[in-house]
């Protein structure tokens, strides 16, 4: 018997804001906000609560996610490297520290969801007291599908998503709890640290434990405004690249001058950080992308509309070949624009 298709209604997970809120021109001097099309000017997502964080005292509750950290996030003393990474988080299990026996090590979606684009060194939300943050990189439990060998882990100074070799040493922030905020990342095998296929059965890694909200069986539909995620509620131009490759502000114009052409007014914008993030499929690459996507014409880094705090005249791109969350230099990058729209969510029925 055929599976019954969810409905698409239960199925939305929106992507949370990115916490930015200042605006800036491609030379990183602050400007108004006001028509520039620039994140902190639409601020799409679902807002944070206030207060985000409860704190114990043991652990930090995310109330965005629910998700609960470890309240010292070098727990581990010093850095370690993946498959010591997992051995420490068993180690803490076997001993009930932290007064629980289910701490994990997060995965990219779930690490990546305590970013703060409004803030660097540590690109954390201000009211997060965690103790002993050390500014650099922290492991996931994601491997690279790109690179097997690598797994992905995320810099807590500036927010970069990359990877690194399993044989290298990064910290450690253990998490527990399940959310259904956030989407699985769609991981489903696991790798040795020699890149090699293993069984995720007791492994941690983020293919086996898959935690997160898994995505609608059809994911994407057909919709005459675009292409329509039916786990984020965006809808997306079916192109992915319109315009060829451009600057950071011919991105912005570029995005303007499709609205200018729409007799129904604006509705393109160029996508933050967080909302091209949400299309990754952590376990596919060239592009990351899931199997069943529908867009034609994908090119390899896709700007957003997300400043660089660290550096204001670089943005935030998604690097889609990867499945990375890299920058480029506003003046002179030249990366690709791909339209979205959230005025989608009266589409889903």
């Amino acid at each position: 018997m055929k599976k019954a298709e969810p409905d698409p209604r239960t199925a939305i997970v929106s992507c949370a804001v990115t916490g930015q809120n200042a605006c800036y021109d491609s030379e990183g001097t602050t400007i108004p906000c006001d028509r520039s099309g620039q994140d902190a000017a639409v601020r799409s997502g679902t807002p944070w609560p206030v207060p985000r964080f409860q704190h114990t005292a043991n652990s930090i509750i995310d109330r965005l996610t629910n998700l609960e950290w470890w309240h010292d996030a070098s727990v581990a003393g010093f850095p370690l490297n993946w498959d010591e990474a997992f051995e420490f988080i068993a180690g803490i299990n076997r001993d009930a520290q932290g007064g629980h026996t289910d701490w994990r090590l997060p995965n990219r979606r779930e690490l990546h969801s305590l970013i703060d684009y409004g803030r660097h060194r540590p690109s954390l939300p201000a009211d997060l007291s965690a103790s002993n943050v050390f500014q650099s990189w922290y492991w996931t439990s994601s491997t690279a599908a790109i690179h097997p060998t690598h797994a992905w882990y995320i810099d807590l100074a500036g927010g970069r998503l990359f990877y690194g070799g399993k044989d290298q040493s990064y910290m450690v922030w253990p998490v527990r709890g399940h959310d259904s905020a956030l989407a699985i990342t769609g991981q489903h095998r696991c790798f040795d640290a020699r890149g090699a296929p293993i069984d995720c059965g007791g492994t941690g890694q983020d293919g086996g434990i898959r935690s997160g909200r898994e995505w609608p069986q059809t994911r994407f539909a057909s919709r005459p405004e675009g292409t329509l995620d039916q786990l984020t509620g965006l809808v997306w131009h079916p192109q992915g690249g319109v315009g060829g490759l451009m600057n950071w502000d011919e991105a912005l114009a570029c995005v303007q001058a499709l609205n200018n052409a729409l007799p129904s007014g604006p509705n393109w914008r160029l996508p933050n950080i967080n909302e091209l993030e949400s299309l990754v499929d952590a376990d596919r690459d060239r592009p990351a992308l899931p199997a069943e996507h529908p867009f034609t014409h994908t090119e390899e880094v896709y700007w957003s509309s997300t400043t660089s705090v660290f550096e204001p005249d670089w943005a935030w791109a998604l690097y889609l070949e990867k499945g990375a969350l890299g920058v480029g230099h506003k003046p002179f990058a030249r990366f690709a624009v791909w339209p979205v729209r959230s005025d989608a969510i009266v589409s889903l029925s």
